[in-house]
C-alpha cells in the first residue's frame, strides 16, 4: 500500500526542518546529538524521498536509501576542485557533508531502519472492525 502524497510530503518536510533545527538552531544540544542527530535526520529524509518517488517495497526502499547515503559518505573522500567548491556552500554542506566517517554510515543505517519501521506502521491497512 502506497503512502499518500500529502503524508509523504509532510514526513519529508518535517524531517528536513527538524534536521536543520538540530544542526543550526541554538538548542543547547550536546555536540554528539547535533552531529549524529543531524546525520540521522538527513538519512531519514533520503529514505522518505526514495520511498515517495519509487513506491517500492519498504525493504527495497530502505536498501536503496542505505546505498545512496553510503555512496554520498564515500563521496566525501573525493576532493575534486568542483566538488570542493560546492562543499564550500551551504547547500554543499547540507547535501554532501565534508568529512568521511564510519560512524555516520552507522547512524544512517539506524535512521533508515527506523524510518522504514515507521513507514511499515503507516502503510498497514486499517484494522477491520
Amino acid at each position: 500500500m502506497r503512502r499518500p502524497w500529502p503524508l509523504s510530503l509532510l514526513l519529508l518536510v518535517m524531517t528536513v526542518v527538524l534536521g536543520l533545527a538540530v544542526r543550526f538552531a541554538p538548542l543547547g544540544l550536546p555536540r554528539c546529538v547535533v552531529k549524529y542527530g543531524g546525520s540521522m535526520l538527513w538519512a531519514a529524509a533520503i529514505y522518505w524521498l526514495v520511498s515517495t518517488l519509487l513506491g517500492a517495497r519498504i525493504r527495497n526502499n530502505a536498501l536503496l536509501a542505505g546505498v545512496l547515503a553510503t555512496a554520498v559518505e564515500f563521496f566525501k573522500l573525493c576532493h575534486w576542485p568542483a566538488v570542493e567548491a560546492f562543499r564550500a556552500t551551504l547547500a554543499g554542506v547540507l547535501l554532501l557533508g565534508r568529512v568521511f566517517s564510519w560512524w555516520d554510515i552507522a547512524a544512517y543505517g539506524c535512521a533508515i531502519a527506523l524510518a522504514a519501521a515507521l513507514d511499515a506502521r503507516f502503510s498497514r491497512p486499517a484494522a477491520r472492525v
